[in-house]
C-alpha cells in the first residue's frame, strides 16, 4: 500500500479527540475538495506492505490508530492492515470521505468508522455514497465539515432524512468560527456535537501532527 506518513500526535477530531494517537496517512485520493487541508497527500509516499506497515505502528506502543488520508480505502490492502492491527490489540479508527462503500470492512467493537459527509461547499456533494449512512453503528461517526449556512442546512436535511444511527459531528472549516455553527444547531435544537480540530488550535496548518 502507498503510505505518505506515519505519525504519533494526538486525536485532533471527534470521539476520541485528545487522544494519544498513531496515523497511518495513505497517499491518493478520489476526491478534490475545495478546502481540503491534505492536498500534500494525495501524490507521492512510500510503498509499504501491510506487515511493513504494522510493525511500524507497533514500535510507539500506542493504543488508539488512526487511518487516514489522502482516502484511505482507495488502497485495496485497507481492509486487511485495519483486521491485522484490531487483531494486534488496537483501538482502530478510519477516517473515509463518505465516497467509497464502507462494505468488506472488519465488524468488530475496536473499529470506529468516522466518516465525512461532503456538504456543498466542498464541491464534492454529488459523489456522496448515501448507502453508506445506514451501515454506520452507535461507535461510529459522521462528521459535517461546513463553511456556510448553506452547508449547515444540508447537513440538518441529510439527518432528517436519514436517521443515521450514530452521533454527528460538526465542524467548520479550519480557521472559522465555531460561533455560527453552534448559534445553528441551538435555534435548529439539533442532536449533534460541535467540535473544533484540537490539532489545528495547537499547531495551525503544521504537517505531520
Amino acid at each position: 500500500m502507498l503510505v505518505y506518513e506515519i505519525f504519533l500526535s494526538i486525536q485532533g477530531e471527534g470521539r476520541t479527540m485528545g487522544s494519544p494517537t498513531v496515523f497511518v496517512r495513505t497517499s491518493g485520493c478520489n476526491l478534490d475538495c475545495r478546502w481540503c487541508d491534505t492536498k500534500y497527500a494525495g501524490e507521492g509516499g512510500t510503498e509499504m506492505s501491510v506487515d511493513e506497515v504494522l510493525a511500524k505502528v507497533l514500535t510507539y506502543d500506542i493504543w488508539h490508530v488512526c487511518l487516514t488520508g489522502g482516502e484511505p480505502l482507495c488502497q485495496s490492502e485497507a481492509p486487511t492492515l485495519i483486521a491485522k492491527m484490531l487483531g494486534a490489540g488496537m483501538h482502530v479508527t478510519l477516517e473515509t470521505n463518505g465516497s467509497m462503500s464502507l462494505r468488506g470492512l472488519p465488524g468488530h467493537p475496536d473499529l470506529l468508522i468516522s466518516m465525512d459527509y461532503k456538504c456543498p461547499s466542498s464541491g464534492e456533494e454529488p459523489k456522496m455514497l448515501m448507502k453508506n449512512l445506514q451501515m454506520l453503528c452507535p461507535k461510529d461517526q459522521l462528521k459535517f465539515i461546513v463553511a456556510d449556512v448553506r452547508d449547515l442546512e444540508r447537513a440538518e436535511a441529510v439527518l432528517n432524512e436519514h436517521h443515521p444511527d450514530c452521533p454527528i459531528i460538526f465542524t467548520p472549516v479550519g480557521g472559522l468560527s465555531l460561533e455560527p455553527v453552534v448559534d445553528f444547531v441551538l435555534s435548529h435544537h439539533l442532536d449533534v456535537r460541535v467540535l473544533p480540530q484540537l490539532h489545528k488550535i495547537i499547531w495551525g496548518d503544521r504537517r505531520g501532527v
